[in-house]
């Protein structure tokens, strides 16, 4: 049991399921088409500008690590880019959310590395502040602390505690069910007012 097993179901099912997964609203999308990502968090606070967080971030990630990045919504530069998503994957960390902009997203993609971003900026940075490292960042109101449970995918990025998964699972895989019950029901012609019990009236 896993965050790849909650992910599996899709970010839309698990946060119906569960209402305590916090959802990180901001204008972070996947760089590419398909691309999902699930496990822990690893916080990042990376000053605009500077990327030394983010190097040091990827030396001290553990396997399964997803990098959870406040780079203050900057769009200004691009702290990340091709070589560290390499970087990234040789030491098995699942992926990357930044509340701010990189580069090489084609690059990123072509390697299958999962980065959900704010935006794209092509300017470098300097390496001199190194940030903080494993406490609580805030992304779009969302607080996420190490080793909260991160999914994303192309309709949300979602996180949960981890002490939460089990039953979060558990909730998500009934809903699953549900909906598939339902969708054979659709394939055989009922439709979905009947199949809710809603009125075809308007309220009077």
């Amino acid at each position: 049991m896993s965050a790849a097993d909650l992910l599996a179901l899709g970010t839309a099912t698990v946060g119906e399921a569960w209402p305590a997964a916090r959802l990180v609203a901001a204008p972070i999308r996947p760089l590419s088409p398909g691309m999902t990502l699930a496990g822990t968090a690893l916080p990042v606070r990376c000053r605009p500008g500077d990327n030394l967080a983010l190097h040091l971030a990827i030396a001290e990630a553990r396997p399964g690590d997803v990098l959870v990045v406040d780079y203050g919504g900057s769009l200004e530069s691009g702290p990340f880019g091709e070589i560290m998503a390499l970087a990234c994957q040789k030491r098995g960390i699942a992926g990357m959310v930044i509340d701010g902009a990189v580069r090489d997203s084609a690059q990123i993609a072509e390697l299958g590395f999962p980065v959900f971003a704010r935006g794209l900026n092509i300017r470098g940075t300097v390496k001199q502040d190194a940030g903080r490292i494993g406490a609580p960042v805030t992304l779009a109101g969302v607080e996420i602390a190490a080793d909260d449970l991160v999914l994303a995918d192309a309709d949300a990025i979602l996180v949960l505690k981890a002490r939460d998964l089990a039953p979060a699972l558990a909730a998500a895989q009934s809903r699953a069910e549900r909906e598939a019950r339902m969708m054979e029901r659709l394939r055989a012609g009922e439709t979905t007012l009947s199949i809710l019990g809603l009125s075809g009236k308007a309220p009077s």
